[in-house]
């Protein structure tokens, strides 16, 4: 538990500091930036508490990535403070399929939300400071239960986050070459594992390969 705990832990810092205004002024930000900002910060949250359904497994009741679980809780978290703050709705899409539609009220971020991890923080450090692993583990269980005894249902909701899955994306890298006429020109490849080949064979020539074989025959007595 302890991995996901901290990571947990280290989020909700994220979003508590995140509304100090002062802070984001050091960087620049201010005014209708600055409110963009922290509302994309704790919206990204939000969402990824709900996403990360699809690393919790039901058949042994366990989640597989610490930072998806922590997530998970703090979308657990707000929507546990009420007054409209987070709310999840079921919906349809036009081909039938079910999915689900996750607001957050950026009017109450800087005052429901903001006490609410407050709170919440104060108390896991609070656990942590006086090792108490039993507390801890009971308080931090209960926001990371996956069941349907909830009004949200995220067992059920769960099926809804797997059966939108979208496949993982791509980060292929572009490349920029000289054409006859001296001017520069950009080189983009479709999203895919071929473009991902493609970009890299454009990127190193057949000296670039010839040099790092070279030195690999240099160096391979030592390996």
């Amino acid at each position: 538990m302890a991995s996901t705990y901290e990571e947990c832990r280290a989020e909700c810092v994220g979003l508590y500091l995140c509304l100090n205004r002062d802070i984001l002024k050091i960087f620049g930000h201010e005014g209708e930036g600055a409110d963009n900002i922290l509302y994309i910060n704790w919206l990204n949250m939000v969402r990824a508490g709900l996403l990360g359904l699809e690393f919790y497994t039901p058949e042994t009741e366990t989640w597989r990535q610490a930072h998806m679980q922590a997530r998970h809780v703090i979308l657990r978290v707000l929507l546990e403070a009420g007054q409209g703050l987070v709310t999840i709705t079921r919906t349809t899409d036009e081909d039938g399929q079910p999915n689900a539609i996750i607001t957050l009220d950026h009017s109450k971020i800087e005052t429901v939300g903001k006490e609410a991890i407050g709170t919440f923080l104060r108390n896991l450090q609070v656990y942590k400071s006086t090792g108490d692993f039993v507390g801890a583990k009971a308080y931090y269980g209960q926001y990371s239960a996956v069941n349907d005894d909830t009004p949200e249902k995220f067992l059920n909701l769960r099926e809804v986050v797997m059966l939108q899955k979208q496949p993982r994306r791509m980060f292929v890298q572009v490349n920029t070459k000289l054409s006859e006429g001296g001017s520069v020109e950009l080189c983009e490849y479709e999203a895919t594992a071929t473009g991902i080949v493609e970009s890299f064979i454009d990127r190193f020539s057949e000296a670039y390969e010839s040099n790092v074989y070279d030195l690999w025959q240099k160096d391979k007595q030592h390996f």
